[in-house]
């Protein structure tokens, strides 16, 4: 018998200024599917979580609704449970990191980190508005991009061309709140020594991470890692730093801790020590995150908790991006879902079936692709196994009492090979390869109908009642042992599932039992097919509003005379390819009939390489070239945009390659 594990089990924190979406519960999914296993196989398995609720953005979105933050965040907390119960994600605390146990972990993770000698201080300028007496986070100042020249760029980064960069390189920025240029002043800030830990985290993060997080750690880790500001100014809606008057807690230090204090709210409402959690060698702690967080998660994180004697991740595992057929999720194509409106449609039990159906345990990104989430809901789970459910406890009831009798021989057979997989899909469950623990299940389905299909019931009942009896009662107890590997997966189906076998809840041992001789409740309604067009509805609904469309301001338009010094000149695409290290980029090679030249074109989420090679396009000729970190770029080729996205335009077929284009 396996000995019984502590585990507390984790979700990274959702961020109170925002609603929960597909992309979100993908993760509170699969974290929650790995928690109810854990609990199903007889171990004491804690799964915490909490609402991130700190920062500038918490402040500022506050403000412009009238409210104070404290409220902003009490909205969202509710806001956020509703979808979570609507999903069946099922926390065993659910916190806030604007709480006293946060502040408190907090301050004495900072303080021991100040006592051991990993605090330093420096003098650093930013930029500050003097409008709204603030000093500006980097995503609240735009501007023109440093390196290539595009506009309305946030203050670290570029969405056109990829570049890193300080929010005081931004060329003619802006506060992004009220539109003032920006002053630069001096600010002392404080810093975490992180290169301090720089040989423990080289060796930690090869153990307690999956490969290829590891590898792309030791990227980061072959180079002295920078020193971290954790300090943010006046005003700002958190933690004040203990000894430092007027210095915040940077959101992404008291974040993580909120780990540790939904932890011990638990503790207090439970009776439980801290300790028994978090400074036990026997707990074992598990980080489920996106792996745009994994340097927070696997750098910062284990250097605070080593610094402050809190026991370290046992792993933390990342996971990929979700698309949505195939692409980004887009709000215009109605495929930035959020999870109240799915729920609003389609019944949550189909996705949880459906991610499930995609999760692996690597970092590659799943797609959403709703024909084949339509089809497999409909061909898997209504069609192989709520199907053997149907037909096998109507026919019971409709012509033999309602009650099972005993295996015979065959049907004896089929349900040990069926029990006999419980090692092998709890193995992929515990891996978090959800995806071939749901193959082994359906197989057992695929079987299940087969024997019952042969066997031909409906017509053996007329001649052997008996018999019958035997074959019903084979396929209600496949049905039943389908139903615990599929506990984790399907909460609420399998519950209803328990009360048609008038049993407690299912526990993992409940598969080697073997029902006979005994009554079944009458059937009640599982599942039903899912339809095309109630996922169209969820699309449709996502949608924005035409209320809610963007409109052009004055301050955008050119006179005649500047746009009458733009040079439009026909050009052919004669080779097109990707660019290593920008997401978003084709380097495109352009014919302009007398020469060729060189454009980086921000339109890789768009177009594919081949899908742009041999078009004709339309070049802005006498556009400044701009020295890129990938190499020059000779001019812009033009794109116009609607509510499905971008589109390159073209002059017309016959119009040769130099053509000016008016």
């Amino acid at each position: 018998m396996e000995k019984r594990r502590k585990i507390l089990v984790t979700a990274a924190l959702p961020y109170a200024n925002g609603e929960i979406h597909l992309g979100h519960l993908f993760e509170y999914l699969q974290t929650d599917i790995w928690a109810r296993f854990q609990k199903l196989r007889g171990h004491e398995c804690w799964y915490f979580c909490a609402d991130d609720t700190h920062g500038t953005p918490i402040m500022i979105a506050a403000n412009k609704r009238g409210i104070s933050p404290e409220t902003l965040i009490e909205q969202a907390k509710a806001s956020h449970l509703r979808d979570f119960t609507k999903f069946q994600v099922q926390f065993d605390h659910y916190g806030s990191t604007n709480s006293p146990e946060n502040k408190e972990f907090s301050s004495l993770i900072f303080k021991a980190m100040e006592s051991q000698g990993h605090i330093a201080k420096k003098s650093i300028r930013q930029a500050y508005c003097e409008n709204d007496k603030m000093f500006l986070p980097d995503r609240f100042v735009r501007g023109e991009c440093p390196k290539c020249g595009a506009q309305d760029q946030y203050g670290d980064s570029c969405d056109h061309c990829s570049s890193t960069y300080a929010p005081t390189d931004l060329k003619n920025p802006k506060c992004s709140v009220c539109g003032a240029v920006p002053v630069q002043k001096d600010s002392e800030h404080l810093f975490f020594k992180l290169s301090n830990f720089q040989e423990f985290l080289q060796k930690w993060v090869r153990e307690h991470t999956q490969p290829e997080i590891a590898n792309k750690l030791q990227e980061w880790l072959k180079d002295t890692l920078r020193d971290w500001d954790i300090s943010r100014d006046a005003p700002y809606f958190g933690f004040e730093i203990p000894g430092h008057p007027g210095k915040y807690f940077y959101v992404w230090l008291d974040a993580p801790v909120g780990y540790i204090s939904a932890s011990a709210q638990w503790c207090k409402a439970n009776q439980r020590d801290l300790d028994e959690i978090w400074k036990n060698p026997d707990c074992e702690i598990y980080h489920f995150i996106g792996k745009d967080i994994v340097y927070f998660h696997t750098l910062f994180w284990p250097a605070m908790l080593q610094a402050a004697g809190f026991s370290l991740p046992t792993k933390v595992f990342a996971h990929g991006f979700l698309k949505v057929n195939g692409e980004k999720m887009s709000k215009s194509k109605g495929t930035f879902i959020n999870a109240e409106t799915f729920a609003k449609h389609v019944d949550p039990t189909y996705l949880r079936y459906y991610f499930a159906c995609k999760m692996t345990a690597g970092v590659d990104d799943v797609d959403l692709s709703f024909k084949d989430f339509v089809n497999r809901v409909n061909s898997d789970l209504v069609g192989k196994i709520t199907n053997l459910a149907s037909r096998g406890f109507q026919m019971l009831h409709k012509s033999l009492d309602g009650k099972l009798g005993i295996l015979s021989d065959e049907g004896r057979v089929l349900v040990e090979q069926a029990q006999q997989r419980a090692e092998t899909i709890a193995g992929f469950y515990e891996s978090r390869l959800y995806s071939k623990a749901l193959i082994e299940i359906r197989e057992i389905a695929d079987e299940a109908n087969r024997y019952f299909d042969e066997q031909e019931p409906w017509k053996l009942v007329k001649t052997d009642p008996e018999q019958t009896r035997a074959v019903i009662t084979t396929v209600i107890n496949l049905f039943r042992i389908i139903s615990v590997y599929l506990k984790p997966v399907l909460p609420l189906y399998v519950q209803t599932v328990e009360s048609l076998f008038q049993e407690k809840p299912f526990q993992w041992a409940s598969l080697q039992e073997i029902i006979e001789n005994r009554p079944v409740e009458k059937y009640v309604h599982l599942l039903k097919r899912l339809e095309m067009k109630d996922v169209e509805k969820i699309v449709e609904d996502s949608r924005p509003k035409e209320s809610e469309a963007p409109k052009p301001s004055e301050d955008n338009y050119i006179d005649i005379d500047t746009f009458l010094k733009t040079d439009l000149r026909a050009a052919k695409v004669v080779k097109a390819e990707s660019v290593e290290g920008a997401d978003k980029l084709l380097k495109l090679t352009l014919d302009v009939g007398d020469s060729t030249r060189t454009v980086f074109a921000g339109i890789k989420k768009y177009y594919e390489p081949e899908q742009v090679e041999g078009r004709m396009v339309i070049l802005v000729a006498n556009l400044k070239p701009r020295q890129m970190k990938f190499g020059l770029s000779e001019g812009m080729v033009l794109c116009a945009s609607d509510k499905e996205g971008v589109r390159l335009l073209s002059p017309d077929a016959e119009v040769l390659p130099g053509s000016k284009v008016s």
